[in-house]
């Protein structure tokens, strides 16, 4: 049994590209899904790129205009309890592509846990804002310290 956007429970199953009735709606339901599972992978890939984009700059040093202030703005989300803008994003959009299935996608089983962490409290939010300045301060130590290097040669 399958239940479509509209709540109808339908016994028989078309895949999407084969004409229906709801092909529209079931398009437009596609559409904001992927958009959701986009927006949740730029997210994912922006928390990595925080924590770790600073080892990028080991390799293209004008990456760091880029790294600080995004990483800065991490620290800030953190510490400051706000939410990041791609969350209420993201949720907009799977609540219009009808919201979570009966099963998980990959996305909300495996890499869930990994972005929206379970029993997040001031606490935790403060040591991963530390983590992220510890993790930073080590790899541009490093770049510092080969920029300087390089330097007295």
């Amino acid at each position: 049994m399958i239940e479509n956007i509209n709540g109808a429970v339908s016994s028989d199953f078309a895949p999407f590209f084969l004409p229906n009735r709801n092909f529209g709606h079931t398009f437009v339901w596609m559409v904001y899904k992927v958009l959701a599972d986009i927006i949740f992978m730029l997210h994912l890939f922006f928390i990595v790129f925080v924590v770790l984009g600073g080892i990028l700059v080991l390799r293209w040093e004008k990456l760091v205009w880029v790294h600080i202030p995004l990483a800065l703005w991490g620290v800030i989300v953190e510490w400051g309890n706000f939410i990041c803008p791609l969350t209420p994003l993201e949720n907009k959009l799977r609540e219009l592509g009808g919201g979570t299935g009966f099963e998980l996608s990959f996305t909300e089983q495996y890499l869930y846990p990994i972005v929206y962490i379970d029993n997040l409290n001031r606490e935790v939010q403060l040591v991963l804002g530390l983590i992220v300045l510890f993790i930073n301060f080590v790899v541009y130590s490093m770049v510092f310290l080969r920029k300087k290097n390089h330097e007295k040669r």
